[in-house]
């Protein structure tokens, strides 16, 4: 069907990707790689690398094999902690990657130039109305604001509160794509008309047929309703670590352990602060590769948002991409 309304409201989103659509996949450690992101940019959306605690070298050989697949536009999505950042900003720029998306935290120092002097476009998240103005003021190109909602590390407000609160405020200053909880094209079509200039999907592109999780993996969402995505607990106020929604399974369990572990560490002062925060970011590596890669889905991070109860079967990136586009179209049909 012809989607004359909702292109009409991505414009500005898909221009500023350089796609048909303002779709954006979500960054997904072990799941957003070459396969299902050149799928996603082929189906005119805009799919986007998981760097996650890939090293330089991996990233460069993801990138180059992303490229190989398909000549639209994708992103690449770095994580600011990552000890080799500013290696593997460098490795973006290399291979002219349009679109580079910094999270986890505040750009450190240097980073915003160093990615915009390559000539590419950042994106950063805002989980707050006031570090969007902080970020707005560093020169960021578009902003992303997902709620906690999302599946993998999530902030403390829902993505409804937050696109209340900060469309009125920012949304005609830069692009900015809502993010969390995202299951159909109702929703969609809501958000931009509300301001927005796209949106971002993770969970509903996991059980895509070209995503390359297990099996298992894929069986777990179609299974799973909502209220199975549950958040991570924190044990200890002295160690901040950003909730991650999972589904609910034996490797909950598994991460307190973890968590008292590093702890007892920084006790004992055996670790600074930020190897700490690092630890925890590998074990997040290691425990959702169990679940993705190797189908672990006990004892293996099976990282879903809360949209997760809307995925219902395997089906290809553009039959997805298409229903999402025909319940927004349909919606503001209805208006």
């Amino acid at each position: 069907m012809s989607h004359k309304r909702t292109d009409h409201l991505m414009r500005r989103g898909a221009e500023f990707l350089g796609t048909r659509y303002a779709i954006m996949a979500g960054a997904m450690s072990w799941v957003s790689e070459r396969h299902l992101v050149s799928a996603i940019s082929n189906a005119g959306g805009f799919g986007v690398i998981a760097c996650g605690a890939m090293t330089p070298a991996l990233l460069d050989a993801e990138i180059a094999a992303t490229k190989a697949m398909t000549d639209k536009s994708f992103g690449v999505n770095l994580i600011t902690m990552h000890p080799d950042l500013f290696e593997l900003i460098d490795i973006c720029t290399k291979h002219e990657v349009g679109h580079v998306v910094l999270a986890g935290g505040l750009p450190p120092a240097g980073s915003i130039d160093r990615i915009k002097g390559s000539g590419a476009k950042l994106l950063c998240f805002a989980p707050a109305l006031a570090l969007a103005k902080k970020l707005i003021r560093s020169g960021v190109d578009a902003l992303v604001i997902e709620g906690m909602e999302a599946g993998g590390h999530i902030g403390p407000v829902s993505t409804s509160v937050l696109a209340q609160e900060m469309l009125p405020t920012i949304a005609d200053q830069l692009p900015v794509f809502i993010a969390g909880g995202i299951g159909r094209g109702e929703l969609i079509a809501g958000y931009l008309e509300m301001g927005a200039a796209g949106v971002q999907l993770g969970t509903r592109f996991v059980c895509a047929n070209e995503c390359i999780a297990h099996p298992n993996f894929k069986k777990a969402f179609i299974r799973a309703s909502a209220r199975d995505a549950i958040a991570s607990v924190q044990i200890d106020p002295r160690l901040p670590v950003i909730p991650v929604r999972a589904l609910k399974n034996a490797e909950s369990e598994l991460f307190t352990a973890k968590q008292r572990e590093v702890a007892q560490l920084l006790d004992e002062g055996k670790l600074e602060m930020t190897e700490a925060q690092l630890q925890i970011e590998r074990y997040w590596a290691g425990a959702l590769r169990r679940a993705v890669i190797d189908g672990d889905v006990e004892r293996g991070s099976v990282m879903a948002g809360q949209s997760v109860g809307m995925v219902t079967k395997e089906e290809p990136v553009t039959d997805i991409i298409a229903s999402l586009l025909d319940e927004a179209e349909a919606a503001l049909a209805r208006r």
